[in-house]
Parts: C-alpha cells; sequence; structure tokens
C-alpha cells in the first residue's frame, strides 16, 4: 500500500484507488492529481490500496479485498491484512474511492445510503448515475467507511477510465470544498437506484448481455443467455454492473430507480 499526501497537517480526507489490482485507473488518476496538484486548503492522503496486485496485472492475490472488510491485521490472507491497514488510513476521513468495471464506458457512483453528504456533492461530479447499496455491503468499504462516495470510472484498464478518475478527484475536491477547481455544470436530474438482487450466472462456454445498463427491462424480457440458455426479467428493473465476462457467478444485478438529484 501506497499513501501519498497533499499538504501539511492531518488529513481529514482521502483518496483511494486500485483496491482492485485489474482496475489501474485509481492509481493512474492519483498519479496524475500528484504530478499536477491543485490549490488546496486542507491537507489530502492518497492511497494506491494492492500494489502487489497491481503488479501482476490481477484483481487479487489471495482474496477480493473489496469483500473482506474490516480485515484482519493479523491474518495470513493478504487482502485481509490490508484491509486492516487500509481502514486505519480511512479512520475518521472524508473518502472517495475509484474502480473501473467491465460492463460501462461512462462514470457512476455508488453510496451506502443517501446522506446529506452525498446529496451535496454528487451533483457536482461527471457522474451519469447513482447507486444506493445499502442492505448488500458485506465486506465492503463501506463497512469501514460507511459515508464514503464510489465512482466507477469506466472499462478496466482503459485509458479513458484513468482520465475520469483524474478528472473525478479534481470534481470531489472542489466540491467539498477543498480545492478552487470548476464546478460541473448539470444539464439533467441525476437519477438514482436502489440495487437490487444478483443477477445469476450458470456456468457455460459463452455468454450474452442483451439489455443496456440504466436502461429499464420489462418483465419478460431477456436479459442475458449462457450457451444461449436465457435468463429471462420476472420483473422490470434497471440493470447496474450488466456485462457477460465481469463476474464469474452473476449476470450483473437488478436496481429500482427510486428519485432524482437536482
Amino acid at each position: 500500500m501506497r499513501v501519498e499526501q497533499l499538504g501539511e497537517g492531518e488529513p481529514k480526507i482521502a483518496v483511494v484507488g486500485s483496491i482492485h489490482g485489474d482496475e489501474p485507473c485509481g492509481r493512474d488518476g492519483i498519479e496524475a492529481v500528484l504530478a499536477d496538484p491543485p490549490s488546496l486548503s486542507e491537507p489530502v492522503k492518497f492511497v494506491v490500496a494492492h500494489e502487489d496486485a497491481l503488479a501482476a496485472g490481477k484483481r487479487y492475490i489471495e482474496a477480493d479485498m473489496n469483500r473482506v472488510f474490516p480485515g484482519d491485521a493479523e491474518s495470513d490472507v493478504l487482502e485481509e491484512r490490508l484491509a486492516a491497514e487500509l481502514a486505519a488510513e480511512l479512520d475518521g476521513c472524508t473518502v472517495l474511492s475509484l474502480h473501473s468495471t467491465q460492463s460501462y464506458d461512462g462514470m457512476f457512483a455508488l453510496v451506502d445510503e443517501m446522506t446529506p453528504f452525498a446529496r451535496e456533492v454528487l451533483p457536482h461530479l461527471s457522474v451519469d448515475a447513482v447507486v444506493r447499496t445499502a442492505g448488500h455491503n458485506e465486506g465492503r468499504l463501506f463497512t469501514v467507511a460507511p459515508g464514503a462516495i464510489e465512482v466507477e470510472c469506466g472499462y478496466q484498464g482503459s485509458a479513458q477510465a484513468a482520465a475520469n478518475a483524474e478528472r473525478v478527484i479534481r470534481e470531489f475536491l472542489a466540491a467539498i470544498g477543498v480545492s478552487d477547481g470548476d464546478a460541473v455544470g448539470r444539464d439533467r436530474p441525476l437519477p438514482v437506484f436502489q440495487l437490487g438482487d444478483p443477477i445469476p450466472k450458470s456456468a457455460a462456454d459463452s455468454y450474452e448481455v442483451y439489455a443496456r445498463n440504466f436502461e429499464e427491462v420489462a418483465a419478460g424480457d431477456p436479459v442475458a443467455a449462457a450457451d444461449g440458455n436465457q435468463v429471462v426479467a420476472e420483473k422490470s428493473f434497471h440493470p447496474i454492473l450488466l456485462s457477460a465476462e465481469g463476474y464469474e457467478d452473476v449476470f450483473g444485478y437488478t436496481a429500482d430507480r427510486v428519485g432524482v438529484l437536482d
């Protein structure tokens, strides 16, 4: 784990990248901001979370780090030790965490709950949607940083995801009032979704998806297929993180649209 800091004093703001080693955009966005830092009124720490997995080009070495929080400093499992170390680094901090996907080329945010802080900050980020994940956070970063804002920055390994990560770091620092960056101009409300159930994915040689993330699927419509065997929507929903290859045992998740942020 690598921790860098801009500004003097004890930071109460933290930016985290690359909890997963196959998501280098967090590291790349952090390094771009460190190379050309904004003027800050408060210190900020920047954490590249899983350097070993980044070096190996793998999501994790022994266990998925974003499924083992709060971690265990005495564990024999690398990611459990890293999770405990990261939890300690983030204690008492306002947190932005950066990720990427195999399912969506734009940016969207995830929060545990729609807190007043989230409602204030999220409209000032260049995200297409917000996903509330309450009830689905076992072992995730939200268990140790419940007020965190996570942002999916685009396709894993893409130059666009790295550029998006840098952009949203700068927007976040401006939105919370510690830098003089430009505010995001938004010409339409920001849709908010509540995360629901996983969409099961059986073992197969080939997979297809038919729906588009954040676009409503009607009851009875095909969502995806494994070796040609279709998964059909039992009721209408909006897909989240839907992709053919992103997860081993699920295609993605259902969600309900629950409101908007102006």
